[in-house]
């Protein structure tokens, strides 16, 4: 299908025809197109937004992601599909791994989907042939490699499940989680939660390494002062303001 610039609602149609083509392609998983939607229902409430507390929570996570030993970028296929190019030029940028971990995990869709992100320019993607196994994951997104997530202190999981994010939180980790719902297991989870949308949270983020990556006692203060649960209230005042506000 082919959808005209010219629509109100081009970038919301593009975007779902592109899920849709690479659902047929074995990419993204059928439950998967159901998150995509459910995530854009919350984004109508943002307003389709990036809100100021979207913004601390991203200019936060990348100074968890610069200050860490071994940060690692969790893609599932949504994200894969969604914005390959930002999660490589953000992964380039911090340096952090790539890791590819799946929910409908079958070996060839393994293979798609880490394929997909070296065609879009990877150099390295873990996740072929998981070593290691998290505890407290009753499904196969326990499978993961030692030298990525984990070994890792800092995992950035855009578009995560929330019985993941719970397990890599007790595992030890600091956890950065993107997802729109900010009523979710995940974002409650999470040491950072970036209500925002993928596609702009993340570039967002890779502007926000320029400005912080030589800026140690910025990043420092950014960490130590910041309240995860104060913050997502502030998202959830923001939305309760939107919808009073919107006509």
């Amino acid at each position: 299908m082919e959808v005209s610039r010219d629509h109100p609602r081009y970038r919301s149609l593009a975007t779902r025809e592109r899920l849709a083509q690479l659902n047929r392609a074995g990419i993204v998983s059928t439950t998967g197109l159901i998150a995509h939607g459910r995530g854009e229902a919350f984004d109508y409430l943002l307003g389709e937004r990036t809100t100021p507390d979207a913004l601390l929570a991203e200019r936060v996570a990348v100074a968890y992601l610069l200050e860490a030993r071994n940060p690692v970028i969790s893609v599932n296929g949504n994200v894969a599909a969604l914005c390959p190019e930002e999660v490589i030029a953000l992964s380039e940028a911090i340096p952090a791994k790539i890791e590819v971990n799946l929910f409908h995990r079958t070996e060839g869709r393994m293979e798609k989907v880490i394929r997909h992100m070296e065609e879009a320019g990877a150099k390295k993607v873990l996740g072929r042939n998981p070593d290691a196994e998290l505890d407290g994951i009753a499904s196969d997104r326990a499978h993961c490699t030692q030298e990525g997530i984990f070994s890792a202190d800092v995992v950035l999981v855009p578009l995560e499940d929330g019985d993941r994010a719970e397990a890599l939180v007790r595992a030890g980790k600091i956890v950065i989680a993107i997802d729109l719902n900010p009523l979710s297991r995940t974002a409650r989870a999470a040491t950072v939660s970036i209500v925002d949308e993928v596609t702009r949270a993340l570039p967002n983020m890779i502007g926000f390494v320029r400005d912080l990556r030589e800026d140690i006692s910025r990043r420092r203060r950014l960490i130590s002062s910041y309240d995860n649960r104060a913050n997502l209230r502030k998202t959830i005042k923001s939305i309760c303001s939107y919808l009073q506000t919107a006509e």
